[in-house]
């Protein structure tokens, strides 16, 4: 099975998007790259990030809006997924890593067929 880039992305890239890079980095031998929207993100996603990644997750409908508004043209046909996880979770936070594994892994662990 080939690698899979996971990217996710959620405003300031440091609790949650960077807590998913965390906890997946290495899963299923995927890379993982984590990555924000705001002015002031710890890492700022761009174009690149964009283009390396087979999958992206978002934490936010606003981030949806943001990548489809800013980089429209490299989103076109990637795989974005809606966590609908709200920015209320520390870095490492439990219940943060329980949500991120319920509702990432059905993405990213390979099928039993």
């Amino acid at each position: 099975m080939s690698v899979i880039h996971l990217l996710f992305i959620c405003s300031r890239n440091k609790w949650r998007s960077l807590t998913a890079e965390t906890i997946f980095q290495g899963v299923g031998g995927h890379e993982v790259r984590s990555a924000g929207t705001e002015e002031n993100a710890r890492i700022k996603v761009n174009a690149g990030h964009i283009g390396w990644a087979d999958l992206i997750f978002v934490m936010e409908k606003k981030h949806v809006r943001r990548l489809q508004s800013k980089f429209s043209s490299e989103i076109a046909g990637k795989q974005v997924v809606c966590l609908h996880i709200p920015d209320e979770f520390e870095y490492m936070n439990e219940d943060l890593i329980g949500l991120l594994q319920s509702t990432v892994l059905p993405y990213v662990e390979p099928s039993s067929e």
